[in-house]
């Protein structure tokens, strides 16, 4: 599996000395890093409007606006870069000052490249831990309220009493149903009423990330492992410590990986790449898959003692179309969330469209309607007429299961009441066309079409594949 590389510290040189800034521009770019140069304070103003840059290297007097007050200015920005003064012998008090400001550090003229490079390096070290700590506080901070699962259903109640009952031991859990189900929130719940639940509940979605980027983002690496890895970074193994580790989609990993993430459940030990000393840590894993496992097992894509690891307690999650009498308080509950004190009033004929519809993309599909709905409602009143077209139309039954055919309900599928000799098409040829439908109205966005379709993207791609669909044809 090839190495994934780490992108390049970003710097912005202001500097007034067209010489010395040409030379601080060209040796930085020589020692690997990707680095912009404005003239004064103002140039570099505009340069951090048109992106993001860790590590910013200010010349402290500059025409038309100085070091000081650039320094000032950019700490009023989000997510600011680290500053490193740039100041003649003279300078050196102000230098001082502008740390107190928030600068990370200062150099006096004249200076050697290697010193510069070293400093540059440790700033934007520095940065990368701030940015990581805001990310993972803030995905702490989301998920520190127990997640609000709204049911009223015989079935949804059945999965909650498996929930409370599996929490509080240590069991791996797979949470197995269709796309848009709620299998995370669940997973959430899970850890809020386990032992665990004052430390990190980290999640993954095992389809979402490149492959080659998967081992590091799971195990983390060493400093040097590969080309660009300037500095030893954790992976979500490790950040999941007395934690909980949730993999989504689980059952798209590739099969390298398969076989070390069996082995780091088992000896509860992995060795981040490059290593040589293994990480002991502590982790529960609760695991979730929207694909048929008889089917995984057969076509040999998913390890079978892999799987009976992390299904070590199962859930399966019912469709919406098997309960119903849950739309109604979902449907209330998502306009409350998507409008917030003075949500539309679903109007009974919308009620029963929304009811009688078989939501082939879940709770997500319902929540896609309903935002769009709010959107086009007049006088805060939801009508059939602000509801999606499929919605409205009762599709006729299921002829399979969920295994056999993935039932889009795209809108595309006729009515056979429009027509006494209709023959419904085959399986294969109804996903395609439903499939189709859906690029059409997305612009052939794919990302979209997935979330429309109530499928992962990886799942889309290989459907896309298999039915051989591209724009041009």
């Amino acid at each position: 599996m090839s190495q994934p590389t780490i992108p390049p510290t970003k710097i912005l040189v202001a500097e007034d000395e067209s010489n010395l800034r040409l030379v601080i521009q060209k040796e930085l770019q020589r020692l690997g890093h990707e680095v912009a140069a404005a003239p004064d304070g103002e140039a570099a103003l505009r340069l951090l409007e048109e992106g993001a840059v860790d590590v910013l290297l200010c010349d402290i007097n500059m025409p038309r606006l100085d070091g000081m007050e650039l320094l000032r200015r950019v700490h009023q920005r989000p997510n600011p870069p680290e500053v490193i003064m740039l100041t003649g012998v003279a300078s050196v008090e102000t230098a001082i000052e502008a740390m107190k400001l928030g600068a990370y550090d200062y150099l006096s003229k004249p200076y050697r490249i290697n010193e510069l490079d070293a400093l540059v390096k440790q700033a934007a070290e520095k940065r990368r831990l701030r940015v990581d700590n805001q990310r993972l506080r803030a995905q702490l901070a989301r998920q520190s309220e127990t997640p609000e699962i709204v049911y009223v259903s015989a079935a949804m109640r059945e999965v909650m009493r498996l929930v409370e009952r599996v929490a509080p031991s240590d069991a791996s859990v797979l949470i197995s149903g269709e796309s848009g189900t709620g299998k995370e929130l669940i997973a959430q719940a899970i850890h809020r009423l386990s032992q665990r639940a004052d430390n990190s509940f980290i999640d993954l979605n095992c389809a979402a990330i490149q492959e080659t980027l998967l081992e590091s983002e799971l195990f983390g690496y060493e400093s040097g492992a590969f080309s660009g890895a300037k500095a030893r970074k954790l992976g979500l193994f490790e950040l999941a410590d007395r934690g909980t580790l949730f993999l989504d989609e689980v059952t798209e990993l590739p099969p390298p990986l398969q076989s070390k993430l069996l082995r780091a459940i088992e000896t509860r030990s992995f060795y981040r790449v490059g290593a040589v000393r293994k990480v002991q840590v502590d982790v529960r894993i609760v695991a979730a898959t929207n694909r048929d496992l008889n089917t995984v097992l057969a076509d040999g894509s998913f390890r079978s003692d892999l799987l009976y690891r992390i299904n070590g307690f199962q859930i399966a999650l019912p469709a919406l179309r098997e309960r119903p009498e849950d739309i109604e308080p979902l449907a209330r509950h998502l306009l409350n969330q998507l409008s917030g004190t003075h949500p539309p009033e679903l109007t009974p004929e919308a009620l029963a469209a929304l009811t009688a519809y078989d939501w082939p993309g879940n709770v997500r599909h319902l929540r896609n309607c309903l935002e769009r709905a709010t959107l086009l409602a007049n006088d805060g009143r939801i009508t059939i007429a602000e509801l999606p077209p499929e919605t409205v139309r009762r599709s006729p039954a299921h002829a399979t299961t969920p295994s056999t055919a993935l039932n889009y309900g795209a809108g595309v599928t006729p009515d056979p009441a429009d027509n006494e000799a209709f023959v419904p098409p085959s399986l294969r040829e109804a996903e395609r066309q439903q499939i189709l439908a859906a690029l059409e109205q997305t612009g052939w966005h794919r990302g979209k079409t997935a979330e429309m379709l109530g499928i992962s993207s990886s799942t889309l791609y290989r459907r896309l594949r298999d039915y051989n669909l591209d724009r041009h044809q």
